[in-house]
């Protein structure tokens, strides 16, 4: 076999197959080639790492395992959402329910205890971590007390550095530092659910026999309905107001109305004419009534003998808001001027206030602070104080005519007013600070706004476009109940003198009664034997 043939063997036998050798060498040298070299050139070949093909790409493949994160938060780490009424529940409106459904409240309330003793049972509560200063306490109480070193300053809990270990006592004749109990004690407790007869754990029991607080029943029926013909459909408007004699006054057209809600006897008060009535307020005591016309005067009733006392001026336009502190009666006109008027003194009026760019429709007292609120079609609400014909505080948040408004008899300079169409936003302010405190959006526009004398709870009349009255909890502005009826909007509301009762007036023409709030706890008395000792001397 000749040593060309026997070369090609070794080269295939090797794997080395070149594929284009960068040295040729001719045929006929190949045979010169001796033993030594040749045996070098295959180890050179033997040496040389084999070409391999380049390998493919990996595909990753990802699989739809869930694993769960049991995290104490249990919130944070399902992103569950808010159950109703929690705090970091939005703000928007929420769909009420129909309004014949008369156990709304009472299925929320169950609808919220069946979430909690649901959460409480697929997700127990997890025992936190300890704090950092029990487990330093602890460690320090169980270390022996010996006297420190000088290199033992630094605590090996605040800082891991080596240290000697210390030498203690094979013996330890104290009590023992663990405060576990016995484990043959753990099944002592008559609360333990091995004990149980009920499917649900023990807290979960606890809080289905936990007392309730009691829903409060209001009828969404009105339990007396009155005809008003001619109660006209005017936004700008007051011709609604219940005196403190249990009197209520009404304005229809152009005469004025009396119904004794005790007797039930309607009485007409007067007749103006070719003048048209734009408002009706009653003094605090209830014997006299001011009138506001369309011609811009205002009259003084006696309510008792149906007499005109007296007719005072000022105004150019209609006055469609009055308001009474004591004898100084306050009037606003779509002039947009608001005068002062002392009804003691023979002068027509004793200040005048300028500030509205457009018509007053809003006007109401706060006697405890001497302030007077005044709201406007400029969408402006003001605050002026009784000696001072500057505002004193002027707010522009609402962005609709401003003509619910009402100070809270349960703390100290709080106003509530309400916008139009185009707001639809209660908003409380503080007048001590000049201060916007809460706001909610109602949905619709805000009519009017009074407070209850017996409860920490407001209700608001509206329009378009739901036509409803609603009875707010303050300061949460959660809806107590809805109540709907008129079929026009609700631009008329008057609070009986017990403020049990509030009437609305509607474009339908209808005076509708409601029993909203409960009658005011009055403390009684406990009689004593010792009360005669006061009047001996």
């Amino acid at each position: 076999m000749s040593s060309s043939e026997f070369d090609r063997r070794v080269r295939r036998s090797a794997g080395f197959v070149p594929k284009t050798p960068t040295k040729t060498t001719p045929r006929g040298d190949r045979s010169d080639l001796d033993s030594d070299e040749l045996l070098q050139r295959l180890n050179q070949v033997a040496s040389t790492p084999a070409a391999t093909p380049p390998s493919r790409k990996r595909i990753k493949v990802y699989g739809d395992r869930y694993i769960p994160s049991r995290d104490a938060d249990i919130q944070a780490a399902f992103n569950l959402a808010a159950a109703v009424g929690s705090p970091s529940t939005p703000s928007k409106p929420r769909k009420r329910a129909p309004n014949g459904e008369l156990n709304h409240q009472q299925k929320e309330q169950a609808d919220r205890t069946y979430q909690s003793v649901l959460k409480s049972e697929i997700f127990p509560t997890i025992p936190q971590a300890p704090d950092a200063r029990e487990i330093t306490n602890y460690t320090e109480r169980s270390i022996v007390a010996t006297p420190p070193s000088i290199h033992q300053s630094t605590r090996a809990v605040d800082f891991d550095i080596p240290q000697t270990p210390r030498t203690t006592n094979i013996l330890s004749y104290g009590s023992p530092v663990s405060n576990n109990r016995s484990t043959g004690r753990r099944h002592m407790d008559p609360r333990a659910d091995i004990y149980s007869l009920s499917p649900i754990r023990y807290d979960s029991q606890r809080m289905l026999l936990s007392p309730r607080r009691q829903v409060r029943q209001v009828s969404k029926v009105p339990y007396k309905v009155l005809d008003a013909p001619d109660l006209a459909d005017d936004f700008y408007l007051n011709l609604v107001d219940w005196g403190s004699t249990n009197i209520l006054g009404v304005g229809l057209g152009s005469s004025v109305y009396m119904w004794n809600s005790v007797s039930g006897r309607v009485t007409k008060l007067c007749d103006l004419g070719e003048d048209l009535v734009t408002s009706v307020s009653w003094i605090q005591r209830g014997s006299h009534v001011a009138i506001g016309t369309n011609k811009g005067f205002v009259q003084i009733w006696d309510a008792e003998r149906c007499r005109r006392l007296r007719t005072m001026t000022g105004h150019t336009m209609r006055v469609g808001a009055l308001a009474w502190n004591e004898h100084i009666l306050t009037s606003g006109s779509r002039d947009r001027t608001i005068y002062h008027r002392d009804v003691r003194t023979p002068d027509q009026f004793m200040a005048k206030l300028v500030g509205h760019k457009q018509e007053v429709c809003g006007l109401k007292w706060n006697p405890d602070d001497n302030q007077l609120a005044s709201g406007g079609n400029d969408n402006r609400l003001y605050v002026w104080d009784k000696t001072n014909t500057s505002p004193l505080y002027k707010f522009n948040e609402h962005t609709a005519a401003v003509k619910a408004i009402a100070w809270s008899p349960h703390a100290r300079g709080t106003l509530a007013s309400g916008g139009g169409t185009a707001d639809r936003r209660i908003k409380f302010w503080d007048t001590l600070r000049g201060v916007a405190t809460n706001e909610i959006d109602t949905g619709s526009q805000v009519c009017n706004l009074a407070w209850s004398k017996n409860s920490n709870e407001i209700v608001s009349t509206h329009g378009y476009s739901q036509n409803q009255i609603v009875v707010w909890k303050y300061p949460s502005m959660q809806q107590v109940v809805s109540l709907t009826g008129h079929t026009y909007r609700v631009l008329y509301l008057a609070m009986s003198p017990d403020g049990q009762v509030i009437v609305t007036g509607a474009g339908d023409e209808t005076l509708r009664f409601w029993n909203c709030f409960t009658k005011d706890k009055t403390k009684t008395r406990t009689l004593s034997l010792l009360d005669g000792m006061d009047q001996i001397r």
